[in-house]
């Protein structure tokens, strides 16, 4: 398996959360998120991002048409 490239990762990473271990590192982060029952930030657009909403309701929410 190839390394992570996350300098690659961090041009579409919006990721608002300066702390994150898991920043541009999205097989880590995903896994994260879905353990945890949420999407990633990349599922969502900048401003719902910010929120930190990351819930499948909110992401039904955003993407409903």
């Amino acid at each position: 398996m190839p390394e992570c490239n996350t300098s690659r990762n961090m041009t579409w990473c919006n990721c608002s959360y300066e702390g994150c271990s898991r920043k541009g590192r999205c097989c880590e982060c995903l896994h994260y998120h879905l353990s945890n029952k949420q999407l990633p930030a990349c599922a969502f657009p900048d401003e719902v991002e910010k929120t930190w909403d990351r819930s499948f309701a909110r992401f039904i929410a955003c993407h409903a048409g």
